[in-house]
């Protein structure tokens, strides 16, 4: 419940430095003494919270004590349900998170899901106790290890670099290339969580000052980033089993093509992927320069690459092209369009976190 304390009066010292007394009754019901430490925070609005430390370790304690999870697999549960469980637990802040098992069939199947889970998605996790009936993961990692900025970009590289591996596979159908690409996947999905994770801290504790961020506000910002990111690793991925599908089915001699690549067509798709790659990292370079022109001018350019992407599907239209072949390329070309997509909704992020900044009066 607040009260309000009235006004303080501040007074200079001889140094330039500003003293103000604390209200006696306060001070001493929250056992402030000679000696004592406050925390002091700045809030969004610049306004000043004073925070005694003996309360603040009392918050942190407390704050420890709910980081810890307890997990209780039955005959109902299966292997995917408690591993979504583990995901979101360890998305929402979790340190600490025991499983106990019941004497059931599938034990050993979960067991193993929760290993691979645990290796593959949730970075800086360990089993630190196994049993036959336990199970008890830690997250290790600590939260300035690896800034938000750094992670992000870690996944768009990562995303790239599956896109651009996609369009290379489709030119002979090259199933080389495929294992890269699912284990890109894979990179972005366990950065992706790491990311959701560090936002909801840095929301909870207050910390957009010291991650390099202006307001509060931004972490949401960050949060669909790193969204639109996985998701063209996503798509890279669905290319990927498409081509692995088809070259299956070639293999297998189920099916037989009636036309092989058209190399006009490759060329195209290849100058359009690599006009859209470029525009990305330009729209996330403007994000993390906190840069309005930049951004601005990304928007600008966007109804050219529509115009590049309907020449693209006349083309396609217009040539006779295998089914199974056009397929893929009409994939290949909504993932292309999604990244153009994707890097309109990042330019407009940046244009949100700097609007203010360029529209103040001078």
């Amino acid at each position: 419940m607040e009260r309000e304390l009235g006004y303080r009066t501040v007074q200079s010292t001889g140094r330039g430095s500003f003293i103000m007394s604390l209200p006696k009754k306060w001070a001493q019901e929250v056992g402030i003494e000679k000696g004592s430490q406050i925390a002091l925070k700045i809030m969004e609005d610049m306004s000043l919270v004073l925070i005694p430390r003996r309360m603040e370790e009392k918050r942190n304690e407390k704050s420890e004590i709910s980081k810890e999870y307890f997990i209780k697999v039955n005959q109902r549960s299966d292997a995917k349900s408690v591993c979504r469980r583990l995901t979101s637990l360890y998305e929402t802040g979790a340190e600490l998170i025991h499983l106990s098992f019941e004497d059931i069939e599938n034990r050993k199947e979960i067991k193993k899901a929760v290993t691979d889970l645990s290796r593959n998605l949730l970075l800086g996790t360990e089993i630190v106790e196994e049993t036959a009936e336990e199970m008890s993961l830690q997250v290790l990692i600590n939260h300035p290890e690896l800034p938000i900025e750094k992670a992000i970009s870690r996944m768009a590289n990562l995303s790239i670099s599956a896109h651009k591996d996609s369009i290379i596979a489709l030119h002979n159908l090259e199933q080389a290339k495929l294992s890269y690409i699912y284990q890109r996947r894979l990179d972005v999905e366990r950065l992706n969580l790491y990311v959701v994770r560090q936002l909801k801290y840095g929301i909870e504790h207050n910390l957009f000052g010291e991650w390099g961020f202006e307001t509060s506000k931004e972490f949401l910002g960050y949060r669909l980033v790193a969204n639109d990111i996985r998701n063209i690793a996503g798509n890279s991925h669905n290319i990927a089993k498409n081509i692995e599908t088809l070259r299956r089915l070639i293999d297998d001699k189920l099916l037989f093509l009636r036309d092989s690549l058209d190399e006009e067509i490759y060329t195209q798709i290849d100058s359009f992927n690599s006009s859209t790659q470029q525009l990305f990292k330009e729209s996330l370079e403007s994000l993390f320069k906190r840069d309005y022109v930049q951004a601005d001018k990304i928007l600008s350019r966007l109804e050219s690459f529509l115009v590049l992407e309907n020449d693209l599907i006349t083309l396609l239209l217009n040539k006779k092209i295998d089914p199974n072949l056009l397929s893929i390329y009409r994939l290949v070309l909504d993932n292309t369009r999604t990244i153009v997509e994707y890097s309109k909704e990042i330019a407009e992020v940046a244009l949100n976190r700097t609007v203010e900044n360029v529209s103040v009066k001078s």
